[in-house]
Protein backbone atom coordinates (compact mmCIF):
# COMPACT_ATOMS: atom_id res chain seq x y z
CA UNK A 1 0.00 0.00 0.00
CA UNK A 2 1.38 3.39 -0.88
CA UNK A 3 -0.11 5.17 2.11
CA UNK A 4 0.87 4.68 5.73
CA UNK A 5 -1.77 3.27 8.05
CA UNK A 6 -2.62 5.71 10.86
CA UNK A 7 -4.80 5.32 13.95
CA UNK A 8 -7.24 7.96 15.06
CA UNK A 9 -10.02 7.92 17.65
CA UNK A 10 -13.17 6.22 16.39
CA UNK A 11 -15.91 8.81 15.89
CA UNK A 12 -19.61 8.67 15.14
CA UNK A 13 -18.96 9.58 11.49
CA UNK A 14 -16.94 6.36 11.08
CA UNK A 15 -19.80 4.15 12.24
CA UNK A 16 -21.73 3.95 8.95
CA UNK A 17 -18.57 2.95 7.11
CA UNK A 18 -17.57 0.21 9.57
CA UNK A 19 -21.10 -1.17 9.94
CA UNK A 20 -21.30 -1.77 6.15
CA UNK A 21 -18.35 -4.20 6.38
CA UNK A 22 -20.62 -6.87 7.90
CA UNK A 23 -23.36 -8.33 5.70
CA UNK A 24 -25.11 -10.66 8.09
CA UNK A 25 -25.51 -11.78 11.68
CA UNK A 26 -22.95 -14.59 11.45
CA UNK A 27 -20.19 -12.37 10.06
CA UNK A 28 -21.00 -9.76 12.68
CA UNK A 29 -20.83 -12.38 15.47
CA UNK A 30 -17.50 -13.76 14.21
CA UNK A 31 -16.06 -10.27 14.41
CA UNK A 32 -17.78 -8.62 17.34
CA UNK A 33 -18.94 -11.50 19.50
CA UNK A 34 -22.20 -13.36 19.70
CA UNK A 35 -23.78 -10.70 21.91
CA UNK A 36 -23.44 -8.02 19.23
CA UNK A 37 -26.77 -7.70 17.42
CA UNK A 38 -27.15 -7.41 13.68
CA UNK A 39 -27.49 -4.77 12.53
CA UNK A 40 -25.60 -3.19 15.41
CA UNK A 41 -25.74 0.37 16.69
CA UNK A 42 -23.03 2.89 17.47
CA UNK A 43 -23.78 2.45 21.18
CA UNK A 44 -23.33 -1.32 20.92
CA UNK A 45 -20.07 -0.97 19.04
CA UNK A 46 -18.59 1.44 21.55
CA UNK A 47 -20.14 -0.11 24.65
CA UNK A 48 -18.50 1.49 27.63
CA UNK A 49 -18.00 4.76 25.78
CA UNK A 50 -18.70 6.60 29.02
CA UNK A 51 -15.45 5.08 30.31
CA UNK A 52 -13.67 6.73 27.38
CA UNK A 53 -14.35 10.17 28.81
CA UNK A 54 -11.93 9.86 31.71
CA UNK A 55 -8.18 10.37 31.60
CA UNK A 56 -7.69 6.61 31.95
CA UNK A 57 -10.31 5.04 29.67
CA UNK A 58 -11.20 1.38 30.09
CA UNK A 59 -12.21 1.06 26.43
CA UNK A 60 -10.60 2.89 23.54
CA UNK A 61 -11.96 2.57 19.98
CA UNK A 62 -9.87 3.37 16.91
CA UNK A 63 -10.28 3.92 13.22
CA UNK A 64 -7.36 3.05 10.97
CA UNK A 65 -6.94 5.22 7.89
CA UNK A 66 -5.03 4.45 4.75
CA UNK A 67 -4.66 7.96 3.37
CA UNK A 68 -8.14 9.47 3.42
CA UNK A 69 -9.93 6.11 3.46
CA UNK A 70 -11.21 4.29 6.55
CA UNK A 71 -9.43 0.96 6.20
CA UNK A 72 -9.73 -0.64 9.62
CA UNK A 73 -11.15 -0.65 13.12
CA UNK A 74 -9.89 -1.90 16.46
CA UNK A 75 -10.61 -1.61 20.15
CA UNK A 76 -8.50 -1.95 23.29
CA UNK A 77 -9.91 -2.76 26.72
CA UNK A 78 -7.55 -1.93 29.58
CA UNK A 79 -7.30 -3.86 32.85
CA UNK A 80 -4.75 -1.58 34.50
CA UNK A 81 -4.95 -3.30 37.87
CA UNK A 82 -3.50 -6.46 36.30
CA UNK A 83 -1.40 -4.75 33.61
CA UNK A 84 -3.35 -6.31 30.74
CA UNK A 85 -4.77 -4.85 27.54
CA UNK A 86 -7.20 -6.86 25.42
CA UNK A 87 -7.52 -6.22 21.70
CA UNK A 88 -11.00 -6.75 20.32
CA UNK A 89 -13.21 -6.12 17.32
CA UNK A 90 -10.32 -5.79 14.91
CA UNK A 91 -11.43 -5.49 11.28
CA UNK A 92 -10.01 -4.57 7.91
CA UNK A 93 -12.35 -3.02 5.33
CA UNK A 94 -13.35 -5.57 2.68
CA UNK A 95 -11.61 -3.66 -0.13
CA UNK A 96 -8.32 -3.77 1.82
CA UNK A 97 -8.41 -7.44 2.89
CA UNK A 98 -5.56 -9.52 1.55
CA UNK A 99 -3.43 -6.43 0.91
CA UNK A 100 -1.10 -6.67 3.89
CA UNK A 101 -2.82 -4.30 6.32
CA UNK A 102 -3.47 -6.72 9.19
CA UNK A 103 0.14 -6.64 10.41
CA UNK A 104 0.42 -2.82 10.38
CA UNK A 105 -2.96 -2.49 12.10
CA UNK A 106 -1.96 -5.01 14.77
CA UNK A 107 1.37 -3.21 15.25
CA UNK A 108 -0.39 0.11 15.80
CA UNK A 109 -2.88 -1.36 18.27
CA UNK A 110 -0.23 -3.26 20.22
CA UNK A 111 2.02 -0.21 20.25
CA UNK A 112 -0.90 1.86 21.58
CA UNK A 113 -1.55 -0.68 24.35
CA UNK A 114 2.11 -0.87 25.40
CA UNK A 115 2.37 2.92 25.39
CA UNK A 116 1.18 2.61 28.98
CA UNK A 117 4.18 1.51 31.07
CA UNK A 118 2.06 -0.64 33.40
CA UNK A 119 0.74 -2.87 30.61
CA UNK A 120 2.80 -6.06 30.53
CA UNK A 121 0.53 -8.22 28.37
CA UNK A 122 -1.72 -7.80 25.34
CA UNK A 123 -4.25 -10.52 24.76
CA UNK A 124 -7.11 -11.30 22.43
CA UNK A 125 -9.77 -13.90 21.86
CA UNK A 126 -10.75 -15.25 18.46
CA UNK A 127 -13.25 -17.90 17.45
CA UNK A 128 -11.58 -21.08 16.22
CA UNK A 129 -13.47 -20.95 12.91
CA UNK A 130 -11.84 -17.61 12.01
CA UNK A 131 -8.76 -19.20 10.44
CA UNK A 132 -7.60 -16.05 8.64
CA UNK A 133 -7.50 -14.04 11.85
CA UNK A 134 -5.72 -16.83 13.75
CA UNK A 135 -3.05 -17.03 11.01
CA UNK A 136 -2.57 -13.26 11.15
CA UNK A 137 -2.21 -13.23 14.95
CA UNK A 138 0.24 -16.13 14.97
CA UNK A 139 2.31 -14.59 12.17
CA UNK A 140 2.41 -11.33 14.13
CA UNK A 141 3.83 -13.07 17.19
CA UNK A 142 0.86 -13.84 19.41
CA UNK A 143 1.01 -17.19 21.20
CA UNK A 144 -1.96 -19.52 21.30
CA UNK A 145 -2.46 -20.04 25.03
CA UNK A 146 -5.58 -22.11 25.25
CA UNK A 147 -9.05 -22.89 24.03
CA UNK A 148 -12.34 -22.30 25.80
CA UNK A 149 -14.37 -25.15 24.35
CA UNK A 150 -17.97 -24.53 23.25
CA UNK A 151 -17.78 -21.03 24.76
CA UNK A 152 -20.08 -19.23 22.34
CA UNK A 153 -23.35 -20.01 20.64
CA UNK A 154 -24.53 -18.67 17.31
CA UNK A 155 -27.93 -19.99 16.28
CA UNK A 156 -27.50 -23.79 16.49
CA UNK A 157 -23.69 -23.69 16.27
CA UNK A 158 -21.24 -23.90 19.16
CA UNK A 159 -17.90 -22.14 18.74
CA UNK A 160 -14.64 -22.56 20.61
CA UNK A 161 -12.68 -19.46 21.63
CA UNK A 162 -8.91 -19.40 21.10
CA UNK A 163 -7.07 -17.31 23.69
CA UNK A 164 -3.87 -15.64 22.51
CA UNK A 165 -1.32 -13.41 24.21
CA UNK A 166 1.76 -11.30 23.62
CA UNK A 167 4.04 -10.17 26.45
CA UNK A 168 5.82 -6.81 26.52
CA UNK A 169 9.20 -8.59 26.40
CA UNK A 170 8.14 -10.54 23.29
CA UNK A 171 6.89 -7.36 21.62
CA UNK A 172 10.15 -5.52 22.31
CA UNK A 173 12.08 -8.29 20.51
CA UNK A 174 9.73 -8.58 17.52
CA UNK A 175 10.12 -7.44 13.94
CA UNK A 176 6.81 -5.57 14.24
CA UNK A 177 8.19 -3.51 17.13
CA UNK A 178 11.30 -2.69 15.14
CA UNK A 179 9.10 -1.47 12.28
CA UNK A 180 7.15 1.01 14.44
CA UNK A 181 9.90 1.96 16.89
CA UNK A 182 11.38 4.80 14.76
CA UNK A 183 7.92 6.39 14.56
CA UNK A 184 7.95 6.82 18.34
CA UNK A 185 11.21 8.73 18.45
CA UNK A 186 9.84 11.86 16.77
Amino acid sequence: MSETLQLEPFAAEHFDIVSRWFDDARTTALWGGTQLAFPFSYEQLCEGSADMLGSKPALVCFTARNGDTVAGHGQIVFDRLNGVARLCRIAIAPEFRGKGLSRPLLALLVEEAFREPGIMRVELNVYDNNAAAIRAYLAFGFTKEGIRRSSARFDNERWDTVMMGLLRTEWAQSDAFAAVKPRNKG
